[in-house]
C-alpha cells in the first residue's frame, strides 16, 4: 500500500506541481484547497487527484479535513504545508487586516496542519513535514513584512520541530523557493520580470517542477538522516 501525501493548497501552481509529482512517485495524493472551486474540480479530473476544501487558517477546518482524508485514503505520513497568500503593502499603509490573513495562513496554517497529524505520525514511527517558505523569508522584502515574517517563521518552525520529531522517525525540512514561473509572477509586466531575472545567476526564472523535485526528495523514506534543512531553490539568487 502506497504512503499518503497531503499537499495544502495543491490544486494550483506549485502545489499541483507537487501532487503531480508525489503521484508520479507513487504516492497516494490528497489535494487540499482554499476557495477555488472550478480549478479544483479541473485538477482533479485532469489529474485523479482527489481535492478537499477547507481553510488552514482554521484549526478546527484542518481537523475535520484531515480525519476526512485519511477516512477516504489512510493515514497521512506526509505532509505538505504549500498554502500560502500574499497582502502587499509598505508598512506604514499595511493595515492590521492584511497582517493577519498573511500570519493565519502562512504561519499558523502549518501549526493547524502538523498538529492534528503528529501524534499519529510519532505512533506509527514515520513522518515527513516539508514547509514551503520562500526566499523572502531569508532576505526580507520591501512592502512585505507580513509575509517575510511568516515565511521566516516557518524556517523557526521547521528547525524546532525537527528536533522534536527526529527520534520518532519524523523528518521536518524547509523549501524556500526563489521566483518561479507561476501564473502571480507570470502576470507582472515583462519588464519587472526581466528586472528579476537580472538578479539571478542561472538567468531565469525558476519553474514548479523544480520545487517539485525537492518535495519528493525529502518525502522519500531514504529521506531520513535529513532533517531540519531548508533547501534554498532560488537559483543562486540569495545563497546562504
Amino acid at each position: 500500500m502506497s504512503r499518503v501525501a497531503l499537499v495544502t493548497g495543491g490544486s494550483r501552481g506549485i502545489g499541483a506541481a507537487i501532487s503531480m509529482a508525489l503521484k508520479e512517485a507513487g504516492y497516494t495524493v490528497a489535494a487540499n484547497y482554499a476557495g477555488n472551486d472550478e480549478a479544483a474540480a479541473k485538477f482533479t479530473a485532469e489529474t485523479g487527484i482527489k481535492t478537499y476544501k477547507w481553510s488552514v487558517a482554521d484549526y478546527d477546518a484542518c481537523a475535520a479535513g484531515i480525519a476526512q482524508v485519511e477516512a477516504d485514503l489512510g493515514p497521512v505520513d506526509v505532509l505538505v504545508n504549500n498554502a500560502g497568500i500574499t497582502r502587499d503593502a509598505p508598512f506604514h499603509k499595511m493595515t492590521r487586516e492584511q497582517w493577519d490573513q498573511v500570519i493565519g495562513t502562512n504561519l499558523n496554517g502549518i501549526f493547524n496542519m502538523t498538529h492534528p497529524l503528529w501524534n499519529g505520525m510519532r505512533d506509527r514511527k514515520f513522518g515527513r513535514i516539508i514547509n514551503i517558505s520562500s526566499i523572502n523569508g531569508q532576505k526580507g522584502q520591501f512592502a512585505q513584512a507580513n509575509y517575510s515574517a511568516a515565511k521566516a517563521g516557518d524556517i523557526g518552525f521547521t528547525k524546532a520541530l525537527a528536533q522534536e520529531g527526529a527520534r520518532a522517525g519524523i523528518t521536518v525540512n524547509a523549501i524556500c523557493p526563489g521566483y518561479i514561473a507561476t501564473e502571480m509572477v507570470m502576470a507582472v509586466p515583462e519588464k519587472v520580470r526581466e528586472s528579476i531575472i537580472a538578479t539571478i545567476p542561472v538567468g531565469r526564472l525558476g519553474d514548479v517542477t523544480d520545487i517539485a523535485r525537492c518535495v519528493v526528495f525529502l518525502a522519500a523514506d531514504s529521506a531520513g538522516f535529513i532533517t531540519g534543512a531548508t533547501i534554498t531553490a532560488n537559483g543562486g539568487q540569495y545563497m546562504t
